[in-house]
């Protein structure tokens, strides 16, 4: 269906839905990244698919997982290099790619990361969130 909508990109589209207010299934909704708190809800809703994916033995979908979090990776990484870019928002996605990275490292363990992090930031202010 994507091809037939060429050359409209995938990350153009997935706006569009997403600001008439569509609900997309993972692995099309990508790694969300304007936030930390929608970064950790797509990650985890990315993770339930991708586990279902490897246990049923579907490994285009699997692929799609993270190809999906590869591409939000890449993304993020592209605005944290940016020197156009405010240095906060430059910080952010770095952290953002760390989070990623994790996911993409191992997605079973991610969420007791992410529960781990903001326990530490919770009780260091000065810890990253």
């Amino acid at each position: 269906m994507i091809a037939l909508l060429a050359p409209v990109s995938t990350s153009y589209l997935r706006g569009l839905l997403h600001e008439a207010g569509v609900g997309i299934a993972q692995p099309f909704d990508g790694a969300r990244l304007t936030s930390f708190e929608e970064l950790e809800r797509s990650l985890l809703e990315m993770e339930k698919v991708y586990t279902e994916a490897v246990a049923s033995g579907n490994r285009a979908l699997a692929a799609a997982c993270r190809q999906a979090v590869i591409q939000a990776k890449d993304r993020a990484r592209l605005i944290a290099r940016n020197s156009k870019v405010e240095a906060e928002k430059r910080r952010q996605k770095e952290q953002m790619v760390e989070w990623l990275l994790v996911w993409l490292e191992n997605p079973g363990i991610f969420e007791t990361w992410a529960a781990l992090r903001k326990r530490a930031a919770a009780t260091c202010p000065t810890a990253p969130g």
